[in-house]
């Protein structure tokens, strides 16, 4: 046996698998730019041979109807500050809890300095 790296072909590792459906992220952000900015970011971005496809809400009230309609979201970018400066943890609440929804990820923004939630609140409702 030889202690030689071996390196594969990176391309060949992230190239888009023919018929590989796109991860859904749902963002929710009631400032367009945070939109703009997120798609920008992770524009071409690919997780295991998947790319990403993006739904948009702009308020809590806006999520709360997408997902109460059938999705396959993967991740949800949930702003803490929207209608109210609580409205994206009470979204996290409804999705953890009246929907039961305990697969997808919910990553928690904010620009309101202050407005980040206690630790006990992240654990509670399973956010990253």
């Amino acid at each position: 046996m030889s202690d030689d790296l071996v390196f594969t072909d990176e391309k060949l590792e992230t190239a888009m698998r023919p018929g590989a459906l796109a991860w859904q992220i749902l963002v929710v952000d009631d400032e367009p730019a945070v939109h703009d900015v997120t798609k920008l970011v992770m524009a071409g971005f690919e997780m295991d041979g998947r790319g990403l496809e993006f739904t948009h809400c702009y308020s809590a009230k806006e999520a709360r109807a997408v997902l109460a309609a059938p999705n396959d979201f993967a991740l949800i970018l949930l702003d803490v500050v929207m209608e109210t400066e609580h409205a994206g943890l009470e979204l996290a609440r409804h999705i953890r809890e009246d929907i039961g929804n305990l697969n997808v990820r919910i990553v928690l923004r904010t620009g309101q300095p202050g407005q980040a939630p206690e630790e006990q609140v992240i654990k509670n409702y399973d956010i990253n």
